[in-house]
């Protein structure tokens, strides 16, 4: 008996490997780290953002992980803007107690 294949007919190993793709370890895989809400609707949009990363080559990486650095450090700088017209400086707290 011999194991050739009728020209035409689909073995059971090509159709094996049609349903189910050859595993590349080097292709593009979600880390699936879980990312817990803030609560800060600018904050949780830059977090998300990561996982567009998930479906990038690793050279692609550095591109969403320095939008994500940028986004989070501009919003930092926003909490450290004094809200209101720019004034004076506000005076510096006196620390020197009197002795009596």
């Amino acid at each position: 008996m011999t194991d050739s294949v009728p020209e035409g007919r689909v073995t059971e190993a090509q159709e094996a490997a049609a349903v189910e793709p050859e595993y590349d370890p080097a292709a593009p895989a979600p880390l699936n780290v879980p990312r817990t809400p803030t609560g800060d609707a600018g904050i949780d949009a830059q977090l998300d953002r990561l996982a567009d990363a998930d479906h990038l080559a690793t050279d692609g990486h550095l591109e969403v992980y320095e939008d994500v650095h940028r986004g989070l450090r501009d919003a930092l700088t926003a909490l450290d803007a004094r809200p209101g017209p720019p004034g004076p400086p506000a005076p510096a707290p006196s620390y020197h107690q009197s002795r009596s």
